[in-house]
């Protein structure tokens, strides 16, 4: 598994383990959530990707749980956000879904993060979504104290477009390391809309949820009928599954994405790796490109 540069003293594995649906496995004991883990470390996969909000804010504790007693955390790097505001768990007495990117907020997140998970430092913390009622000059104050205290190895963000990442850059002396967005064959905007070409510009780090469409690719429920027969011939040609292809076809792109796989089956994290044993020429690419475009590039 090939290892990213996100910062001169931080490193992450090219594949993440998403673990937002960790608090929906029916079980969740630390043994269990500990064999997925496991499962990562023997494939190299290191980076282990969190949120505040993830299992209606119980998903970092269920993860805290299984790594009290064990080296797991000096094996991983661990990736949290915040900013979203639900009216579920911690805040249940929430009036409304909202975002708060407030000083305060981000402060009280990552302590509560720290205590919940039970570890000394968040590896990465994103800002989960861009917030209309941001003031920029108070988040990026608030983010650079965040690593000055060294709570935090380094800062990012998740799902902003390039407007609102040069906005909080502005207001930051950390570098913006990372954006998370989503990418997959089943959503290519990115491609074109400006997101990728501004991360390779400026040498933002890009990693892509739901790489595989929210599963949707690989049982057809939105169609893709002609892709999906694509995927499953490379897949047969090269001894996989569609989504070792469909993964593959993520990691060959020049920017260097950064896939975020989630699943609690452990047969299927067992084989997350298989992507990168997938030949992705330029015409292959382009392939599953038009395919997922609907139509031949112009």
């Amino acid at each position: 598994m090939d290892r990213v540069k996100i910062t001169e003293e931080l490193e992450f594995s090219r594949i993440v383990y998403g673990m937002w649906r960790l608090g929906d496995d029916s079980d969740t004991a630390p043994q269990a959530v500990r064999r997925k883990v496991e499962a990562c470390l023997e494939q190299g996969i290191t980076t282990m990707d969190q949120a505040d909000i993830y299992g209606g804010y119980e998903a970092e504790e269920i993860f805290g749980k299984a790594l009290a007693g064990s080296d797991l955390r000096d094996r991983i790097e661990i990736v949290t956000k915040c900013g979203i505001v639900a009216p579920a768990g911690r805040y249940a007495d929430a009036k409304v879904k909202h975002y708060d990117t407030s000083r305060a907020h981000i402060e009280q997140s990552i302590d509560t993060s720290l205590r919940l998970m039970g570890i000394e430092r968040i590896d990465l913390l994103l800002i989960h979504r861009p917030d209309p009622f941001m003031d920029h000059v108070e988040t990026g104050a608030a983010l650079d104290d965040a690593v000055a205290s060294g709570k935090v190895r380094a800062v990012g963000v998740s799902n902003f477009r390039p407007h609102d990442l040069t906005q909080l850059q502005s207001a930051t002396r950390q570098p913006l390391a990372v954006n998370q967005i989503e990418i997959s064959l089943n959503e290519i905007s990115a491609f074109t809309n400006g997101d990728l070409a501004f991360a390779q510009q400026y040498g933002i780090r890009t990693m892509a949820w739901s790489p595989l469409g929210g599963g949707t690719l690989m049982t057809g429920k939105e169609g893709h009928g002609p892709l999906r027969s694509a995927l499953a011939r490379i897949a047969r040609e090269n001894g996989t599954d569609m989504a070792a292809v469909a993964v593959a076809w993520l990691l060959a792109h020049p920017a260097g994405i950064m896939p975020v796989m989630g699943t609690n089956n452990v047969s299927r994290i067992e084989a997350i790796g298989d992507a990168v044993k997938v030949p992705m020429d330029r015409q292959t690419w382009f392939e599953l490109y038009s395919l997922a475009l609907g139509k031949e590039v112009p």
